[in-house]
């Protein structure tokens, strides 16, 4: 019998199309979800549907959403030996709570380091640290940092100033991270690429004599914090996570219409091979928040958001809840609905500050 492979090279041949062979290699295999909002079941290896009862049943489903996500955003690296990271210290600025430092340092490759802004507070011990991650914006991670842009995104800042370690860095392609997504470096995504840039940030900061390494949180508003929930998903160090303006459910992202998130900055595939519909897609918010269960994870959604649709966010929440209870863990899953447009305003941010505080400062 033909292996998959061999069929997908006679079909590209067919069609005259041996461009995307390389994508379609590197997709794992993994069972045929039609559904990715409902949580109540996982599929064995030949198709058929279990209910989900148990931890250990879920335990089952949750690696096939982690090749879900692979399938349209590439493998996740796993090198060999990590690149160094060779830290340095570009420039400090002493303030009345803490010290902000300009740094870089390399992710995944010597030619090219990656700047942030790190704020280390005046305090004596290991803190708790957090990564600030920024929504699109030329500025990149300033805006975090509160060096400009918009005073309700200066969370970096706001969360030093409460006696965390933060750290902020550029997304690929914004602020002092020039990147075209060049396919040499092996990245089908430039999800893919930031999620790896991130999962290096937390190794940065667990080498910090500041922090304690296992009380690691994220935060991100509208890009940084789907951002935020995708560098979770793949990296359980992550313990406490924020989302402000972050996801909603596919099918009701602008009417099911997913264009905006297949740029080379997202996930190109998402329209060369799934035609850009929530119905062909391989995985949906639902499931990366229910992955995430039993670490605690804030969504902080605006009724009144025109990016993310709150019905979806909400219908997430609901159907994830579930799984934390298999854990016993309900009460790490909550969700706020400020009323508010695609912003963040006070009230929230308080809200998500103090529940970076109970999970991450808490003994």
């Amino acid at each position: 019998m033909r292996s998959l492979y061999s069929i997908l090279i006679l079909i590209c041949l067919i069609l005259g199309d041996l461009g995307d062979l390389h994508d379609l290699k590197a997709q794992p295999a993994t069972p045929d979800y039609q559904d990715h909002v409902d949580l109540s079941y996982y599929l064995t290896e030949d198709g058929q549907k279990r209910v989900v009862k148990t931890r250990a049943d879920w335990e089952i489903r949750k690696p096939q959403i982690k090749l879900g996500m692979q399938k349209v955003m590439g493998e996740f690296p796993k090198p060999a030996e990590k690149v160094p990271l060779r830290l340095e210290v570009l420039e400090e600025v002493a303030e009345s709570s803490f010290i902000r430092q300009l740094v870089s340092y390399h992710t995944d490759s010597l030619n090219r380091r990656v700047q942030a802004y790190l704020f280390l507070p005046k305090a004596i011990g290991k803190m708790p640290a957090v990564l600030c991650l920024h929504q699109t914006t030329s500025i990149g991670k300033k805006e975090p940092a509160g060096l400009g842009g918009n005073p309700q995104l200066h969370y970096a800042r706001h969360l030093a100033e409460r006696g965390f370690v933060t750290l902020a860095p550029d997304y690929p392609s914004f602020g002092d991270y020039p990147y075209q997504f060049p396919a040499e470096d092996g990245y089908i995504s430039g999800t893919m690429k930031a999620i790896y840039d991130n999962h290096r940030a937390i190794d940065l900061l667990q080498a910090m004599k500041q922090v304690a390494p296992e009380k690691i949180g994220g935060i991100g508003h509208s890009l940084g914090g789907h951002n935020t929930i995708f560098t979770a998903a793949f990296d359980t160090r992550i313990k406490a996570l924020v989302s402000n303006c972050g996801f909603t459910r596919f099918h009701k992202y602008y009417n099911g219409n997913l264009k905006g998130w297949t740029s080379n900055r997202y996930m190109p595939l998402i329209a060369k091979h799934y035609n850009s519909s929530p119905d062909q897609v391989p995985f949906d918010f639902p499931e990366l928040i229910g992955s995430l269960a039993p670490r605690a994870f804030l969504a902080s959604a605006p009724v009144r958001d025109g990016n993310f649709e709150v019905s979806g966010v909400k219908e997430t929440i609901a159907e994830a809840k579930n799984v934390y209870q298999l854990y016993g863990a309900a009460d790490n899953l909550e969700a706020i609905y400020p009323d508010a447009a695609h912003s963040f305003p006070e009230e929230a941010r308080d809200t998500a500050y103090r529940f970076l505080a109970k999970h991450l400062k808490s003994e």
